[in-house]
């Protein structure tokens, strides 16, 4: 049995090129730069120890490559998936979509009893 031991939020987006990918993964580094875990040196743990579960919400979640995005993730054993959520804004001048992402990552480790 897991429990959740870290949550940490992001947003990401790519301005010109509607990279849906490429957002959801800023969105990630975004999260990723908020957080540090020193908990594994205290307790001796090895972060193979650790699932990480990342949610990214875009408009598009069908044109997230999600398992590009997993293996960009340092620590752990990790999932990506996509649902529906974050924001296309589309330039009235130009109608260039700008492409925003949210990202959430969660950190588990084996419940201590």
């Amino acid at each position: 049995m897991m429990q959740r031991f870290i949550i940490e939020m992001g947003m990401g987006n790519d301005l010109h090129g509607q990279d849906y990918t490429k957002a959801a993964g800023r969105a990630i580094e975004d999260a990723l730069r908020h957080s540090s875990i020193p908990l594994f040196g205290a307790l001796g743990l090895g972060h193979d120890a650790m699932r990480v579960q990342v949610t990214v919400g875009v408009q598009d979640p069908e044109a997230v490559d999600c398992d590009t995005l997993a293996a960009t993730l340092p620590r752990g054993r990790a999932e990506v998936q996509a649902v529906k959520g974050g924001l296309n804004v589309t330039n009235p001048d130009t109608g260039e979509v700008t492409v925003i992402a949210q990202a959430a990552v969660e950190a588990f480790l084996p419940k201590q009893v």
